[in-house]
């Protein structure tokens, strides 16, 4: 059992890492089999959760297990076949009550939608009543209206929740949904094409009654999975099928999108979810904490909220450490301990940033190459990413031109000041600039 409450321990703080959707995809169903000398064994349902979670997540993990305080030097990824579901209920019925459960433990495997989320725990407030408004409305009359229904917002505010809330409400009147990550989407159109089976791909589609797709912003650049979207679009929404997408940002800033999906993605109801207010993320922290079957002070929750202001999976991921601390430990959740437990969380340390920092942050935002940002390509595509990053360099940094320029593959230092000046005025009068380079600085923080 203590093996089990470490790897939560260890999850819960991977999902303060990354997004909902990567975290539902990849981690479900892994399981710590030993850790023994500094050398852990972690249990995977596949080969390619395997080379995911080494090829991408390795790090994260590490970094997870390391705040714990507890050192490893290597970890081997064993891929385990899923049990039956009926071992598997019989050893849940063995399980501490108190014990901290992950959600995405419990997706259903045909529709990828996760139970747990639904309108009666999604939390409404100021930041989010439209979306929840017209997410609502859709999961009244799927097809009927606002379609396709696009939400976009930030990380970590809800995007996942409302958008399976509503897979979830639907399937009640016996109609067929489908909930997936776009990453997984693509992975599909790639694996089909090298397999030549993009036919029996498309097949999984063509009878949805709903199709959800989350971080729809990963499609960017992405030009043969672009061009199966859009047919698999055209078909359901000329079928009366509901279309519901969600993304980080607005469809007119995801760059690298063709304009027959850009226009098809604005074409119906585009809503945002924006920060949440003290009292909102109140109520968010103490549905969590009743939904977890816990007791947390008044005092605690409000120290939480005051604390995190800008990112609901950021409480969640708080309040689930404070969970498993308690489960590992069997200490009191009080409010010294809490200040002590969420130390780092809560006092993020001034990071230094460097010039390759931020050339990562903005090909990773805008999904181009860093040799192309310091190249001399003239496309539309290219020249926006070059001139931030141009921009970005004087403005954290405070670089001069001359030394931008050097920076950026032997640019002029006209060129450097004429990309400045053009953000700039951007920014003075686009709330979509301002909205990217948010994000981009978002990126910086975990580059």
């Amino acid at each position: 059992m203590e093996k089990d409450k470490f790897w939560q321990s260890i999850l819960a703080e991977v999902q303060l890492n990354i997004s909902q959707a990567n975290f539902n995809t990849w981690f479900k169903n892994t399981k710590l089999i030993s850790f023994e000398k500094e050398k852990m064994e972690v249990a995977v349902p596949n080969s390619f959760t395997k080379e995911w979670l080494k090829n991408k997540h390795h790090d994260t993990i590490m970094e997870a297990v390391k705040s714990l305080g507890k050192e490893v030097n290597d970890i081997n990824y064993v891929i385990k076949k899923q049990e039956k579901r009926e071992e598997k209920v019989e050893k849940e019925k063995g399980k501490n009550e108190n014990q901290m459960e992950f959600e995405q433990f419990h997706i259903d495997q045909d529709t990828n939608l996760n139970p747990k989320y639904t309108f009666e725990n999604f939390v409404v407030g100021p930041f989010n009543e439209l979306s929840h408004a017209a997410a609502y409305a859709v999961a009244e009359n799927p097809g009927s209206v606002y379609n396709p229904l696009f939400i976009y917002g930030k990380v970590g505010l809800g995007k996942t929740h409302l958008l399976q809330s509503i897979g979830n409400e639907v399937i009640k009147s016996s109609k067929r949904v489908k909930y997936i990550p776009a990453q997984q989407f693509i992975t599909g159109v790639v694996n089909g094409i090298r397999s030549g089976q993009m036919e029996q791909f498309k097949d999984k589609y063509k009878d949805i009654d709903v199709l959800i797709i989350d971080d729809i912003q990963f499609l960017s650049g992405k030009e043969k999975t672009q061009e199966e979207f859009f047919h698999t679009f055209n078909d359901l929404y000329e079928k009366n099928k509901q279309i519901i997408l969600s993304s980080d940002r607005p469809p007119k800033s995801i760059r690298a999108l063709t304009e027959r999906l850009r226009s098809r993605f604005e074409g119906g109801m585009i809503a945002d979810i924006n920060f949440p207010d003290f009292e909102t993320r109140l109520a968010i922290l103490k549905t969590k904490a009743q939904e977890k079957q816990v007791n947390i002070s008044d005092e605690v929750c409000s120290y939480i909220a005051e604390n995190i202001q800008k990112n609901i999976r950021e409480l969640e991921g708080a309040l689930n450490k404070l969970i498993a601390h308690h489960n590992l430990t069997g200490k009191k959740i009080d409010i010294a301990g809490t200040k002590i437990i969420l130390k780092n969380i809560l006092e993020s340390p001034t990071k230094n940033i460097s010039p390759t920092q931020i050339l990562k942050a903005v090909s990773k935002f805008y999904d181009v190459s860093e040799s192309d940002l310091k190249g001399n390509s003239r496309k539309k595509e290219i020249v926006k990413p070059r001139q931030v990053a141009m921009f970005l360099l004087r403005e954290e940094l405070d670089y001069s031109f001359p030394y931008i320029g050097k920076k950026m593959g032997g640019k002029d230092h006209t060129t450097v000041m004429y990309s400045h000046k053009k953000i700039k005025k951007e920014l003075d009068n686009e709330d979509d600039m301002k909205e990217e380079l948010a994000l981009i600085k978002q990126i910086l923080l975990s580059v």
